[in-house]
């Protein structure tokens, strides 16, 4: 890579840091980055899925007192978690790369919706908050399935995992968002160090790319805890659907 490059990743490691903590969507503005420097799309999934963990971790830190009392809470949702990064890190360093290529633009078209929609989701999502009968403390098996379910994406790619967890917390579990959005920063950082640690072990992961994301994100996680909250979420959306659709448009025609 040239320093020019270098740069744009490291740039992209903070926006995603940031986009992470906030939101959870950072994978669709690092992914299209480590595509256009040059790199094969499941190399540029795992070195992206690794160098993003310090940053999720820098976003747990940032929300820390959001995650007070939460601890139960944690174990239960973790433990599934978890488990379906494990499935799907499993799939992807199992199917062949064909197969990513051709199942990785209906995901991140379908992360892409999510993002959109995320507006009318959270007031739904506020709307069930009020309805004290249909949800609880901590939920039930189908938010169990469901946040397995949503590991096994975390695994195998990732993008706007934090859109689908805050979406389900909210609808299930009697909580303020605040407190639900720590939790969510929480499993989808046990999802992503999971997929991680087994493609460290046994995946060919792009190192250079690894530092210069894992440095951004740190930053931009610590930022998005911080400020992220005061950016125009509307501006936010905007340009992860253009990046994210620069990638989808690279992956099918590139």
């Amino acid at each position: 890579m040239s320093w020019l490059e270098m740069l744009a990743v490291f740039a992209a490691g903070i926006a995603a840091g940031g986009i992470n903590a906030v939101v959870g969507s950072g994978t669709l503005i690092t992914f299209p980055v480590l595509l256009a420097v040059g790199l094969p799309p499941v190399t540029a999934n795992v070195s992206n899925t690794v160098g993003l963990v310090p940053g999720s971790l820098s976003g747990v830190i940032g929300y820390r007192r959001e995650l007070s009392g939460q601890r139960a809470r944690l174990l239960r949702y973790g433990s599934a978690s978890l488990l379906g990064a494990a499935v799907g890190a499993v799939l992807l360093l199992n199917l062949p790369e064909d197969a990513f290529v051709a199942i990785v633009p209906v995901l991140i078209i379908a992360a892409l919706v999510l993002v959109v929609m995320q507006p009318r989701l959270s007031a739904w999502v506020r709307e069930r908050q009020r309805d004290k009968e249909s949800t609880s403390a901590h939920g039930g098996p189908i938010l169990l399935a469901a946040i397995f379910a949503t590991g096994i994406y975390g695994g195998y790619f990732g993008a706007a995992q934090g859109v689908l967890l805050v979406g389900l917390l909210g609808v299930f579990v009697q909580d303020e968002l605040q407190r639900l959005n720590a939790v969510k920063n929480v499993l989808a950082l046990l999802a992503n160090a999971l997929a991680a640690a087994v493609f460290i072990a046994v995946a060919e992961i792009d190192w250079r790319v690894v530092a210069l994301i894992a440095a951004g994100s740190i930053l931009g996680g610590q930022i998005g805890a911080r400020v992220g909250r005061r950016l125009s979420p509307n501006v936010l959306r905007a340009v992860i659907v253009v990046v994210g659709t620069i990638a989808v448009i690279r992956l099918i025609f590139g």
